[in-house]
């Protein structure tokens, strides 16, 4: 494997189709998709400054790196990614990606993030100015998610979170095969338009919710 060790890159796709890489303590400085149609890097320690970092890629592992804000857009198109123990300040992070495993993330601006995505898992999560997290994506398995931010969920399919509080105006709409455990989740009209909603020894604070709900199922 190719090491790419403490280099400061500039300009437009820096590293394009670069793969079989160990990228450490770089900067990935101005110039957009400087990752575009990557694969099998591991990137570690590593910032980025500036927009579409990773578009087109696949099997990615991103260790202790800081998206900055505007690395806005980050993470589309992408599939089989892991990262863990990074920072995410940009929004509209992750859309359309394909095998997602996050673990002990926090994002700061999460308006429009992990759209329309699929096989996710998350793990140790805090997400702020989140509207719209996970907006049409499935296959979503989570534990200890803290989020602030209206609209969770929407659309969303095959969803268990765990361990979760959910400050979140209007969750779950226009959802189906949800399960959510041991979990606080204040928000108004939480769940409308849904389909096989399962609340288990949940905390819920909601000024009409579940409403419009086909099978529903909750469990204190």
């Amino acid at each position: 494997m190719k090491e790419i060790t403490r280099k400061h890159l500039t300009g437009e796709r820096a590293l394009f189709e670069e793969h079989d890489a160990h990228i450490t303590e770089c900067i990935f400085h101005d110039g957009e998709s400087p990752l575009k149609h990557s694969r099998n890097l591991k990137i570690e320690r590593t910032l980025f400054r500036w927009k579409y970092p990773l578009w087109y890629s696949r099997d990615i592992e991103l260790f202790n790196c800081t998206l900055f804000e505007m690395a806005r857009a980050g993470i589309w198109y992408t599939n089989n990614i892991k990262a863990a123990n990074t920072i995410i300040e940009a929004p509209k992070s992750f859309r359309r990606c394909d095998g997602v495993e996050l673990e002990n993330i926090t994002f700061t601006n999460a308006k429009e993030t992990l759209w329309n995505c699929r096989n996710i898992s998350m793990k140790d999560i805090a997400v702020s100015n989140g509207d719209y997290l996970l907006m049409n994506s499935e296959n979503i398995e989570i534990n200890n998610l803290n989020l602030v931010g209206n609209y969770a969920f929407d659309g969303g399919k095959n969803i268990t979170v765990e361990n979760s509080r959910l400050v979140t105006k209007d969750a779950f709409w226009n959802c189906e095969n949800v399960t959510v455990k041991d979990s606080f989740i204040t928000g108004e009209y939480l769940g409308w338009n849904s389909k096989n909603l399962t609340f288990i020894n949940c905390v819920i604070e909601s000024l009409q919710g579940l409403c419009y709900i086909d099978n529903p199922l909750s469990t204190t």
